[in-house]
């Protein structure tokens, strides 16, 4: 546990991709696997990073985009 604790520790750092555009990803993917734990600590965590609501509310449009093409690319194989 500990070692995942540091990677993820590591991977939240701004990179490349700044701490908070990592965790508005972390927000729209947590919101499509529907994890209640994971939507309440990256959303706290984004907003500590100075998420807004609408970045937030931006970011979950991205996650209802994401899972209803998942279920149309899916639903096609029922024909």
């Amino acid at each position: 546990m500990k070692a995942f604790w540091e990677f993820d520790k590591a991977v939240f750092k701004d990179g490349e991709i700044s701490a908070l555009n990592k965790q508005l990803i972390a927000v729209a993917v947590a919101l499509t696997m529907q994890c209640v734990y994971c939507i309440e600590i990256h959303n706290k965590q984004a907003r500590e990073a100075g998420a807004t609501d609408a970045q937030l509310a931006e970011a979950a449009t991205v996650a209802a985009a994401i899972r209803a093409g998942g279920a149309i690319t899916h639903g096609t194989h029922l024909f």
